[in-house]
């Protein structure tokens, strides 16, 4: 089994706040919406892909974030290696409309975010966005 890259990213709505789900795929812990890339997509057409699909959101701004790794994590449903490629990104609405792969969000001020069972990649992403904020 290869390694798969994957595309997430912590969304900014324009209260300020950012999108948590809570995923089945990762243990009904709290992370982002994202997914694989397809073939012959790109990195940011799969993100707009996974978020357009997983949120009914339009991403207006996308900026890099942390790539991390998760090597068969006990997180994560089943075994799998991903290469996490993370972004934050920016949206003008919060209205959020969830598929199948998820069963609840919310919209938190980034530090309440903390306060929640995150995936260890969704914790270390606003960790991420967090250092960033104090150091703007």
């Amino acid at each position: 089994m290869q390694p798969l890259a994957t595309v997430g990213a912590l969304l900014v709505g324009p209260s300020k706040r950012v999108l948590i789900i809570k995923t089945h795929k990762w243990r009904d812990s709290w992370g982002v919406p994202g997914g694989k890339i397809h073939y012959g997509e790109t990195i940011a057409a799969a993100l707009k892909r996974e978020f357009k699909e997983e949120t009914g959101l339009e991403l207006s701004s996308i900026q890099p974030g942390p790539v991390q790794e998760a090597v068969n994590s006990p997180e994560f449903y089943k075994e799998a290696h991903f290469i996490l490629l993370n972004f934050i990104a920016y949206c003008d609405s919060e209205a959020v409309i969830l598929n199948e792969e998820a069963e609840a969000y919310a919209w938190l001020e980034p530090r309440h975010a903390l306060d929640y069972p995150l995936n260890t990649p969704t914790r270390k992403l606003l960790e991420f966005y967090l250092a960033q904020q104090e150091n703007a």
